[in-house]
């Protein structure tokens, strides 16, 4: 096993963390099983949220007797100190918790700073001062945002997607990170499903001493993945190195990493699904899209009137009415029996 500190908070965790946002798909029993294996297996650090739906009452479930073996991370949507506070007590009751490891602003088109109209950073102070929250976390998608925060040296963590994906810029992030002495928890780690070799993701993200990467769990068999890695830290030799290579080269560009903040959209279209076709079917178990079910919600691309909305608040700019009609296309010609 591979431990790591977390910035310079003191937290020492095994270089692998569980995203639990997967969790809210599987039964309350499911999840506590599959939690309770990750911690038996070495994981330490878990991430949730509380827009997560019922994520943070399954870690409650799973943790709540055993709170002091690990590390909990949660976030809050809140706009105003108001619903900073009222959104911490539920997470504090639903975790059976009196404390939070690190409490962090969920993907905010600011940065919160002391004295700021929002009163976000201040209310965070005085949860901290209360004994409720350890430290202060930020996480973003918005990459002058996030370097926004990291320049500020107010937070004590920054989570931003991190994975070989990743361009120079996101590296530069990394390496900001370490000289503030913060540290980095990288989601979309498998880049929202479109890396599929766990052993090569792992290989590339764990050289960096400052990166947790916390991996969207939701079955056993994706949760044995990880836990080999941890058993058996994996090098990245030659042969990962090429793999990763050709990844990047099929996959780098304008895509979309499936995070959701497009939605929803007006005509009902699954955005983060349907941008991404083509590629998933490249990557993933065709029958996952190519049955009536996934047909129906590709169909209703075709509704598409262009508005715009989407790509107004798609965080990395791309122009997602033209990913969407591409990939319909795709799609569609896939559905006739075209190569993939």
């Amino acid at each position: 096993m591979a431990k790591i500190a977390v910035g310079s908070t003191g937290i020492i965790v095994e270089q692998n963390g569980f995203g639990a946002l997967p969790i809210q798909r599987i039964s309350d029993e499911e999840a506590v099983k599959l939690l309770r294996r990750a911690y038996d297996g070495g994981i330490e650090y878990y991430d949730t949220a509380r827009a997560y739906t019922d994520s943070e009452e399954k870690l409650g479930h799973a943790f709540g007797d055993m709170r002091d073996k690990v590390t909990i991370a949660t976030k809050t949507m809140a706009q105003d100190a108001n619903g900073f506070w009222s959104d911490l007590e539920t997470s504090l009751k639903l975790l059976k918790t009196n404390h939070i490891d690190i409490y962090q602003f969920h993907n905010p088109a600011f940065c919160p700073k002391p004295g700021d109209e929002s009163g976000l950073y201040d209310a965070a102070l005085e949860a901290k001062r209360q004994g409720k929250i350890r430290f202060i976390g930020f996480t973003n998608h918005r990459i002058d945002v996030a370097r926004e925060a990291v320049e500020s040296g107010l937070y004590d963590t920054l989570q931003f997607p991190f994975s070989y994906l990743s361009t120079e810029k996101e590296l530069g992030l990394v390496d900001a990170c370490r000289k503030k002495g913060m540290g980095f928890i990288a989601m979309k780690a498998l880049s929202g499903g479109l890396i599929t070799n766990a052993e090569a993701a792992c290989a590339w993200l764990t050289r960096f001493d400052n990166v947790i990467p916390i991996w969207g769990i939701q079955r056993e068999r994706e949760l044995d993945d990880f836990l080999k890695c941890i058993a058996k830290p994996p090098a990245l030799t030659d042969e990962l190195k090429t793999f990763i290579e050709e990844d990047r080269k099929a996959l780098m560009g304008d895509f979309c990493r499936g995070c959701g903040y497009c939605m929803p959209c007006p005509q009902g279209i699954v955005i983060n699904t349907c941008a991404r076709a083509s590629l998933l079917l490249r990557r993933a178990p065709k029958e996952m899209l190519l049955n009536d079910d996934g047909i129906a919600m590709m169909k209703k691309v075709a509704d598409c009137i262009e508005c715009g909305q989407c790509a107004a608040k798609c965080p990395y700019g791309l122009d997602t009415p033209a990913l969407l009609k591409q990939n319909y296309q795709d799609f569609m010609e896939i559905l006739d029996g075209k190569p993939l």
